[in-house]
């Protein structure tokens, strides 16, 4: 594990890898790289959120499309090399898409139940209530229009309110994502 004192959690890498092929596993065999992306960061702030510490320790910078893991493109690699996933380039609409495509089940055992329901709800909201678009404009937030490109995020962020007033569908999302993790948590423990 990676120490990082300015956060104050460790980032562990082995983590990091299990629940990128964890969330190719639970999504749908078209997962590309934005809902994968938001998969993780989702997971990461939620936990952050709920229990005072991310799942994977790691990292996200800002990036054209919201929040990117910091050491994603080394872990899809590693992952690829070990013939946990496979990556495809394919095209969406006329536009480049890579998919990850798991080619073994994943080791769970670096999470505990409630981290495992919580990463099913966020894949669940993520892969399957949205399209890549829809979800990459919900993490351009004011937190994110505030860094600049390739910058930490700081995952403590999440607690700075907007200017301005949140959109009732805004709202809704929040109360029901956060009401089925709670719901998911509570039947897993």
């Amino acid at each position: 594990m990676e120490q990082n004192n300015v956060r104050g959690y460790d980032f562990d890498r082995e983590k990091l890898k299990a629940l990128v092929h964890y969330i190719c596993y639970k999504a749908d065999s078209s997962l590309g790289a934005t809902k994968l992306n938001k998969s993780l960061w989702y997971a990461d702030v939620w936990s952050y959120v709920l229990d005072g510490e991310p799942i994977t320790g790691e990292s996200y910078v800002k990036q054209q499309y919201g929040p990117v893991p910091r050491h994603i493109l080394e872990i899809l690699h590693e992952l690829a090399e070990t013939k946990q996933i496979a990556i495809r380039d394919t095209e969406y609409y006329g536009y480049p898409k890579k998919d990850f495509v798991p080619l073994k089940k994943p080791n769970l055992s670096l999470f505990s139940p409630a981290q495992i329901s919580l990463i099913d709800e966020v894949v669940n909201i993520v892969c399957h209530n949205h399209t890549a678009k829809s979800i990459s404009e919900l993490t351009h937030d004011e937190t994110w229009s505030r860094a600049n490109l390739d910058e930490e995020i700081p995952l403590h962020t999440v607690f700075v309110k907007s200017a301005g007033k949140a959109s009732p569908a805004a709202i809704n999302w929040a109360t029901v994502s956060m009401q089925g993790c709670m719901e998911n948590r509570a039947n897993a423990a």
